[in-house]
């Protein structure tokens, strides 16, 4: 736990925060000092996190971050409860591998909505209520957004996608004192990669391309993303930072879904 305050005051969503990643970042936002909004669609695992944080300053919108109409949703009750909101944290994602020849529609749908709609929507939708506090947008995306795997094209467009709003939305922002910016993991503990990490021939090729001889964990995303969002970084913005233990420098091999 972080002895540090910055946020204290300040109103963070984060998508997706249910489990993994997005746990982990509403937690060190929390840890902070900010009102956190946990998300994600299942409910129970959202009031699960709520529960072991302080009442008054989490609220749960437990919902579909690819439906347009819930992503003004939690944007208007985030308002309702605190008053405003400093920071957006697009977390939430999912992956699917596989021969994109051999991909259904449904699959290609819910990559795409969920990966590239839904933080199209949320931006949308929190823009207006940012543009009021200076605040920022912080997106999730991966080294996968830079490079390129074999098994994850369509996960790779879609954090392709993420990775230029990214940089377009910083220039549109900036003159309105908004940032936006993006980290880009690579292989971080979470219920996305729990197959790929159990396996020791995966594991052993991957700690091949890392410089830093470990997964991520949540923590590391966390530390990045509270520093994104902190006055540390009021001068940052369009960036897309890699977090992935040295992946992003080798020399253009494949890299690895968050």
């Amino acid at each position: 736990m972080t002895n540090l305050s910055r946020f204290t005051g300040k109103t963070v969503i984060v998508t997706g925060s249910s489990t993994g990643i997005g746990e982990g970042i509403a937690r060190r936002f929390h840890d902070e000092g900010a009102n956190v909004v946990i998300n994600a669609r299942n409910a129970e695992k959202c009031a699960g996190v709520a529960a072991t944080l302080d009442a008054e300053r989490t609220l749960v919108v437990a919902g579909d971050v690819s439906q347009s109409a819930f992503a003004d949703e939690i944007v208007s009750k985030t308002v309702e409860r605190f008053g405003g909101l400093d920071c957006l944290v697009n977390n939430a994602g999912v992956a699917d591998q596989g021969l994109l020849h051999k991909m259904s529609d449904v699959q290609i749908d819910r990559v795409i909505d969920i990966n590239v709609k839904g933080v199209i929507y949320l931006s949308r939708a929190a823009i207006p209520e940012l543009m009021k506090t200076h605040g920022s947008i912080i997106n999730i995306s991966s080294v996968s957004g830079i490079g390129g795997d074999s098994t994850l094209p369509l996960y790779n467009a879609s954090k392709g996608a993420v990775t230029n709003l990214t940089r377009g939305l910083a220039l549109q922002l900036g003159p309105k004192n908004v940032r936006v910016n993006a980290i880009n993991p690579s292989v971080t503990r979470s219920d996305m990669v729990e197959g790929l990490t159990e396996s020791e021939a995966a594991m052993r090729m991957i700690m091949n391309r890392m410089a830093i001889k470990r997964v991520g964990e949540p923590e590391d995303i966390a530390a990045a993303a509270a520093f994104l969002a902190s006055e540390d970084a009021s001068f940052i913005t369009g960036v897309n930072l890699p977090v992935d233990g040295g992946t992003s420098a080798s020399n253009g091999q494949a890299n690895f879904m968050q």
